[in-house]
């Protein structure tokens, strides 16, 4: 009997597919079953060749030998994860597989691990498309009875391994030329150069920005007992503010002890619907913004919530839309989130006949995954991290609220006169909570209450306050707007965007201040100054991430792209080659590396301080502080770690400081007397029994009991 080869991208995943398929003899590596054999990757399980296989003489980074273009660039097998890829192939090349289907990921990144292992194991066989967007048993069946052509998917195969060609030529060829031309370790790359370029932008903004000082009226009046204020408005613009200090202190001064008439009384019935469902780089951008999560962290929660816990659909989706076809599950998904403090929203819900509109549903603005939205998976809170916690609520918040009616409110603008000068109020009255019910105290309305007035009622002014105030200059970016900024120039996709960052922090080319600011550092900045100039701004690496989108729609040729690469690869290397900037360490320390005796570096790492040897190939690198998830008892503010062996101490900003010993020790006596973490231990374990009888049949079994 023929057999059916499954292959799922992560053993998590596999396991669940062949759990689904009925496949119950657990082997090394795979699972059989008497129709299918479910396989996984680890990841990638295949890559891209170093430039050492091309040759002995790239052993050695030398200018002379740059730049690297092989005829083809070859694959190999990775060998830490060698033996998994052993066990796949063989599975593949069995006699008695007749059909392959590549259940990776359900995307550009997803398709190339498959197809690269398929290709290096040398199997041309039948091949079929697992493209699911969530991990419940559910969809894994429906997924199965409706496999697709794998022949569908060639372009975006292309695609992947354009984008995957074109970042080792650029990469590969322009870090060789940056490192050998300066002797320093230095990266560039087609998506993290321009995203450096944009930090260094912003900071250049805020350094040229001059603050301007601006002045403005505030009178306080009332009607019967209620006060208020109303604020002067510019005939002019319709400013409420002015530069002209002189031309504001004169008019504040007519007002002292007047009267205003009250000319007009504008009342408009007003709407405000919920933001749209989320993509992956609104939900980072929340979840920073919010909790301070790196873009990377709420990708790897994400990816738990949606692979372990099977509550959230796929996370690397680009779209805030959902598809036709995912309307007639709404009713499912409200009910598996029917918990907790969602359940006065949802029971709401359900009364109701819910119906999709083009708000939140379209098939147009569907590429390949729908919006992060619940699964039909019914959710335990108690068994989820209270940082899964903060981003399944995110989720299902936005999920209800788009499924509610608008917030209604009545605008209220009051408009008066005093010698010859426009004041005005507005207030807002709720009408109908609408969809900010879903989000209770999280999206209150902060509204202005105003008293009931009239045209032609006279006001005596109370008070008359000048108030002074200067422009900001524009924010440092965090990790949140960085993303907006990346999004918005075309860089990189929602899959890659969170691992760019991440390489910045980890080439030491940013740091971050105030624990959320974005700061290039001197190394940064240098980097940029020695750049090609091409790869310092946006518009040429969205270009291609442009067509790298057009190629996978069959709109455009890899080939004919990469041609283009390669020429683009020799223009970046000639203009290292030619340049005559210099690069100096201006962060050297006069502490010698333990292993080669030069100087080290002190670089400030995502955590915390390190030092780090200069010279390239002995990359010897050590910490000096970090940043540690403990609390300091005076201010609660996070802890840093200082020192080596015995001498560890915890240092905070207040001025509090505690050896590593007084630190355990303090820490062992509040565990004898049950720290704050056993009791919420204690607390979520009461939930989770809680919720357990939080099902279907409790309101009938209330009535039976009356």
């Amino acid at each position: 009997m023929k057999k059916i080869l499954v292959l799922a991208e992560k053993p998590s995943v596999g396991r669940d597919i062949a759990r689904v398929l009925n496949c119950n003899k657990d082997k090394n590596g795979y699972i059989e079953g008497n129709k299918y054999i479910v396989t996984w990757a680890l990841g990638h399980l295949v890559t891209l060749a170093d430039p050492e296989s091309y040759g002995e003489k790239y052993k050695s980074w030398k200018m002379e030998d740059l730049p690297i273009l092989p005829p083809k660039l070859k694959t190999v097998v990775i060998k830490k994860t060698s033996k998994q890829f052993n066990t796949v192939k063989a599975q593949l090349n069995r006699e008695d597989v007749s059909e392959i289907v590549i259940a990776t990921d359900a995307g550009r990144e997803g398709e190339l691990v498959a197809r690269w292992i398929i290709e290096k194991a040398h199997v041309k066989k039948s091949i079929k498309r697992l493209w699911i967007s969530s991990s419940t048993d559910k969809a894994i069946k429906e997924g199965f009875d409706k496999l697709k052509d794998g022949r569908q998917y060639n372009n975006l195969y292309y695609s992947a391994v354009a984008r995957a060609e074109a970042d080792w030529l650029v990469g590969i060829n322009g870090t060789r030329a940056l490192t050998t031309k300066y002797n320093a370790q230095l990266s560039c790359g087609r998506v993290q150069t321009p995203t450096l370029g944009m930090i260094l932008k912003r900071e250049e903004e805020i350094r040229k920005f001059v603050p301007k000082e601006y002045y403005s009226i505030e009178v306080l009046t009332k009607k019967g007992s209620s006060n208020f204020k109303m604020n002067w408005i510019d005939k002019k613009n319709n400013s409420t503010s002015s530069f002209n200090e002189e031309k504001i202190e004169n008019i504040a001064r007519k007002f002292n002890n007047k009267e205003i008439k009250i000319i007009d009384v504008k009342k408009v019935d007003k709407k405000r619907y919920s933001k749209p469902l989320y993509d992956l780089t609104e939900l980072q951008r929340d979840a920073n913004k919010r909790f301070g999560f790196s873009a990377k962290e709420t990708l790897s929660i994400m990816q738990k919530l949606y692979e372990h816990h099977k509550v959230l659909t796929y996370p690397r989706t680009d779209s805030r839309y959902l598809t036709t076809d995912i309307v007639d599950t709404l009713k499912d998904r409200i009910k598996a989130v029917n918990i907790s403090d969602y359940s006065k929203v949802c029971n709401k819900l359900l009364k109701t006949n819910i119906k999709g509109n083009k708000s939140f549903v379209d098939n147009s603005k569907v590429s390949d995954h729908h919006a992060i939205i619940p699964t039909e998976e019914r959710v335990f809170l108690g068994d989820l991290s209270d940082k899964e916690r903060k981003i399944y609520d995110l989720v299902v918040k936005r999920f209800l609220s788009v499924l509610c009616p608008p917030f209604e409110y009545v605008e209220t603008t009051i408009t008066g006169q005093c010698e010859g000068e426009t004041l005005r109020v507005k207030g807002n009255k709720v009408v109908n909570l609408g969809f900010t019910e879903a989000y209770g105290d999280d999206e209150e309305e902060k509204l202005n209450s105003i008293p009931e007035i009239l045209v032609n009622d006279i006001l005596k002014i109370e008070e008359v306050k000048v108030k002074a105030g200067k422009t900001n200059p524009p924010a440092y970016l965090n990790e949140g707007t960085l993303l907006t900024e990346m999004e918005k120039n075309n860089l990189g996709t929602v899959a890659t965007r969170a691992d760019i960052i991440e390489k910045l922090f980890n080439s030491f080319l940013v740091e971050k201040k105030n624990n959320k600011d974005i700061h290039i550092t001197s190394k940064g900045r240098q980097l940029l100054n020695l750049a090609p100039e091409k790869l310092k701004t946006p518009s040429l690496t969205a270009e291609w991430e442009t067509r790298l989108t057009n190629i996978s729609k069959g709109k455009d040729n890899k080939n004919t792209f990469i041609d283009e690469i390669r020429e683009y690869t020799k223009d970046v290397v000639k203009e290292i080659n030619k340049s005559n900037s210099k690069f100096k360490h201006d962060n050297l320390t006069k502490n010698k590396c333990p292993n080669c005796g030069k100087f080290m570096l002190e670089v400030n790492g995502k955590k915390g301080k390190m030092l780090v040897c200069e010279d390239r190939e002995c990359n010897t690198r050590k910490t000096v502080s970090q940043i540690t998830n403990s609390r300091c008892p005076n201010c609660h503010k996070k802890l840093e770690l200082r020192g080596e062996g015995d001498n560890k101490i915890f240092a905070c900003s207040c001025g509090h400081r505690e050896k590593l010993s007084a630190f355990n020790k303090r820490k062992s006596e509040e565990k004898k007397n049950g720290s704050k973490k056993d009791i919420q231990k204690y607390l979520k374990n009461q939930n989770k029994n809680e919720e357990t009888f939080n099902n279907p049949f409790a309101e009938a079994l209330a009535k039976l009991k009356k």
